[in-house]
């Protein structure tokens, strides 16, 4: 069994990484991938940091048609990825 994680796996896994809700095998391949994959890595970073900076808003500060917006972004970004096996 191929135990490498690959880059579609790692965007779906990257919010239970940073909630910490990985079983430690799945922790394990997050790590090497994250750590040998550039674009990985940079998304990861990314990830980290907006939700850093997010939480740090309160609920009221977010305007609810730009929370709207946001998702509605991030839910076509995430349909545009290529499928798992690219």
């Amino acid at each position: 069994m191929n135990n490498e994680l690959s880059c579609q796996e790692l965007v779906e896994l990257v919010t239970d990484y940073l909630e910490g809700a990985l079983s430690e095998m799945d922790k394990e391949r997050f790590e090497a991938h994250v750590s040998v994959c550039y674009d990985c890595h940079s998304y990861f970073d990314q990830m980290r940091h907006t939700i850093r900076l997010i939480g740090r808003l309160s609920e009221s500060a977010l305007n609810p048609t730009v929370k709207d917006e946001l998702l509605s972004l991030f839910r076509d970004w995430k349909k545009e990825l290529p499928p798992a096996d690219e």
